[in-house]
């Protein structure tokens, strides 16, 4: 393949292109869209309007084929599937963003703000969205497309690209449409852009992440309150049972008690992964609790490595006006937040389990939103030729998690499409992502282009790209 363009020229051209506030006018335009998803209005123009009139033009002179599709159920947004085939021959690479935003929270934003235009503050870009998608796949639509021109319109390999407009409300039906869409997404390596790097110093690559299951649990002792001194002593309080219940499950400590819900050991390369990553200390970031979580790991292993049960929120009588008497009822809110290995299927029989043996038969559990927890292979060796790539564009070594602490909908394409997944964040820890004044930093997003472009540059080298064996062959026999 002849080009008149080299990978250095490239990473120039990119930086070029956001030094020229293009990169700027695609994001300041993309903010304006008010696209909330989780407001419980899936069929909000907004959500189609933006794919359709917002991405699709972008794509199409690429040589995208994208349709714009309903999603399979009804409380998802739409979906965009845009595939860029340059012969059926060819390895390809998915590549996934969501357009959806969080509510916009507009009153609580500070003054000389508006979730819904970019406002710029030296290196912080203010917007709904900056960090969380629309500025994180702006970077990879970009680099993507300086990719494409610079090889002079042949990657040497196909890209298909899927938005879902839902993320933010849980992705409802993404799993649905990807298996109807299983064929159209067949892919051979999943790279994404979503979450945070570890600090906003370095570029980091993370391989999945813990997943989450939400569970409510519920104590209702009768159907009406009851006045505390006539009968104070004498009636159960439910708020009382619930709170020794959740204690029950984890310390004052935050350490779990509930050992069926413990993750494995620590993988040896895990642990070695995790050596010099620092976490917190940005001027944000919240200065870590002394001795909270699990004991004997560090802070690190505590995010990417364990399982942590938070309690979310809860609820018994009247908190902004209390009353003298003994709630009716009482619910505690609860996350578990888990690694691969761990066996949360079962989340609800093993806390039944092991409320009835702590003596609170009484307490209800009701199940919510749940996500798998993935992490690609250490020894995979897409994660070396990643990890190189990167080093490359940023002239210093990224860091590697083995997974987000978050949650991302990653199990879907590392489960039930059984691809390989990188994920290349460009956003950091403090940038207020779902809150007032979420925003990007200009010089995270500019490095940013850099890391993904060359990413997309050296999958169309042949040497050295890790395709698997029957994709390989076919891109030597193309080339």
């Amino acid at each position: 393949m002849t080009t008149t363009m080299n990978r250095e020229q490239l990473l120039s051209n990119v930086h070029q292109h956001f030094d020229a506030g293009r990169f700027e006018a695609d994001l300041r335009r993309r903010v304006a869209w008010r696209t909330e998803s989780d407001t419980g209005q899936p069929g909000a123009p907004a959500l189609r309007q933006y794919l359709a009139d917002e991405i699709v033009p972008g794509l199409a002179p690429l040589g995208f084929a994208c349709e714009v599709l309903d999603n399979p159920d009804p409380r998802g947004g739409p979906v965009l599937l845009a595939r860029r085939v340059e012969s059926p021959e060819l390895p390809t690479v998915l590549t996934y963003g969501h357009g959806d935003v969080v509510n916009g929270q507009d009153a609580n934003w500070r003054e000389g703000l508006s979730p819904w235009e970019l406002t710029i503050e030296g290196e912080r870009w203010y917007g709904r969205g900056t960090a969380d998608n629309k500025g994180q796949h702006t970077v990879v639509l970009t680099a993507l497309a300086q990719a494409i021109a610079a090889r002079q319109g042949r990657l040497g390999y196909n890209v298909t690209l899927l938005m879902e407009m839902g993320e933010e409300a849980g992705s409802p039906g993404l799993a649905a449409f990807c298996q109807q869409q299983r064929e159209a997404l067949r892919a051979d390596l999943f790279i994404a852009s979503d979450g945070p790097r570890v600090n906003a110093a370095r570029p980091t690559l993370f391989l999945g992440s813990r997943g989450a299951i939400n569970f409510a649990l519920k104590v209702n002792s009768r159907p009406r309150a009851y006045h505390s001194g006539n009968w104070g002593g004498v009636l159960s309080n439910p708020a009382t049972v619930l709170a020794h219940a959740v204690a029950s499950m984890v310390d004052a400590h935050g350490r779990m008690l509930v050992p069926s819900l413990l993750p494995p050991p620590l993988p040896e390369k895990l642990r070695t992964a995790m050596k010099d990553v620092v976490i917190g200390g940005g001027a944000d970031d919240p200065a870590l609790t002394p001795g909270w979580g699990e004991p004997g790991l560090t802070p690190g292993e505590q995010l990417v490595g364990w399982n942590t049960l938070e309690v979310l929120a809860l609820g018994a009588g009247s908190p902004a006006r209390p009353v003298n008497a003994i709630p009716s009822g009482a619910v505690a809110h609860c996350q578990l937040r888990f690694v691969v290995g761990t066996d949360w299927r079962n989340l609800k029989d093993i806390v039944r389990a092991h409320l009835d043996a702590h003596g609170f038969a009484e307490v209800e559990i009701e199940l919510g939103m749940q996500c798998g927890a993935t992490r690609l292979d250490l020894h995979n060796p897409w994660v070396d030729w990643a990890l190189a790539s990167m080093q490359h564009s940023a002239g210093a070594p990224a860091t590697l998690l083995p997974n987000l602490a978050g949650s991302l909908p990653n199990d879907i394409f590392a489960d039930d499409l059984n691809l390989p997944t990188l994920w290349v964040p460009h956003s950091y820890p403090a940038c207020a992502q779902h809150a007032p004044n979420e925003h990007l930093l200009a010089s995270v997003a500019r490095e940013g282009l850099a890391v993904m472009a060359g990413l997309f540059w050296d999958l169309g080298e042949p040497a050295g790209v890790p395709w698997k064996e029957g994709a390989l062959a076919a891109e030597a026999a193309a080339a």
